[in-house]
């Protein structure tokens, strides 16, 4: 097509905005119309082609998977990169790497102070036992500080997105302790894949691609006059751990996975057969003007 007579046809769109719009929002879809535009022009996407793109983005809408997607086309992983890099160029260095939220966080649930216990529903699999200190960014403990843990059971299922779980399975609040310390039982995670069939899915089938996530544990951990953390830990071991189809695994957020078989530690910790053992420290940095936003507003499930 005669770029002329794209660049008509857009200026005419434009030409019908008004004063009244958003400035941003106006340069911000204006820019993506173009890029489609000449997207559409360059592939020769034809009309039934189009059309099967808007009926796949509403099915998509409907099963509420955009955050899947979001994740599996990598949008989210790039978002964190854009912050490390702004970071970076104010100074800020070290501490515990953050990695995406995922699209399966729910607000309020039970809070407990030093330790608590996720697994209330009967499940199979390994006990295991994380805890460790959550730092300031002078190394010092952070006693009061909230650790928000969430993880999926033995099927790759999310409480409240699940019906078969009760209400905050597998998810916990916890205020650490006077040393800054957090403590929680439960079961070794197993990884998962995107519902089958479902529209992410179709769209990595299409891609060459699978949608199959390692197990993994999701934390917000948040303290006074410090930077909130988003991220997530692997669980070592896991085929997939460095080929996550939402690309989250990242250097120093795969912690060991000890098999603890010593007798008195069995004891120490109540349970009478091998259990599994993680220590991962969480280190944040300190809260100062001018960082990018460290708390990201988007929409959660409501319990």
């Amino acid at each position: 097509m005669d770029k002329n007579a794209i660049d008509a046809l857009l200026r005419k769109i434009e030409s019908t905005e008004k004063d009244s719009g958003n400035p941003r929002v106006q340069a911000i879809v204006n820019r993506i119309v173009r890029d489609l535009f000449v997207t559409i022009d360059e592939f020769d996407i034809q009309p039934h082609e189009f059309w099967s793109a808007m009926s796949y983005l509403t099915e998509a809408g409907r099963s509420g998977e955009y955050g899947l997607i979001a994740a599996g086309l990598g949008f989210e992983h790039f978002l964190d990169l854009r912050t490390d890099e702004e970071e970076a160029r104010q100074g800020v260095a070290g501490g515990t790497p953050r990695t995406i939220e995922g699209p399966l966080y729910v607000a309020g649930a039970p809070e407990s102070l030093g330790s608590a216990r996720l697994d209330q529903d009967e499940q199979p699999g390994e006990v295991l036992f994380m805890g460790g200190q959550v730092r300031g960014a002078d190394g010092k403990p952070l006693p009061g500080a909230l650790v928000e843990v969430w993880h999926a059971n033995h099927l790759g299922g999310y409480s409240f997105f699940d019906p078969g779980q009760t209400a905050y399975n597998l998810r916990r609040t916890i205020r650490t302790d006077a040393d800054g310390r957090y403590r929680f039982r439960s079961k070794v995670p197993v990884g998962y894949s995107v519902p089958p069939g479902g529209a992410t899915d179709k769209l990595l089938t299409l891609l060459g691609r699978h949608g199959t996530r390692p197990a993994h544990i999701h934390f917000f951990v948040t303290a006074p006059d410090h930077r909130k953390l988003t991220t997530q830990i692997n669980i070592e071991g896991d085929p997939y751990l460095w080929d996550d189809f939402a690309f989250a695994t990242r250097e120093g957020l795969v912690p060991p996975l000890v098999k603890v078989t010593d007798p008195a530690r069995l004891r120490a910790h109540e349970v009478d057969a091998p259990f599994y053992a993680i220590e991962f420290d969480f280190d944040l940095h300190a809260r100062r003007d001018g960082l990018p936003p460290d708390h990201v507003e988007r929409a959660h499930f409501s319990a």
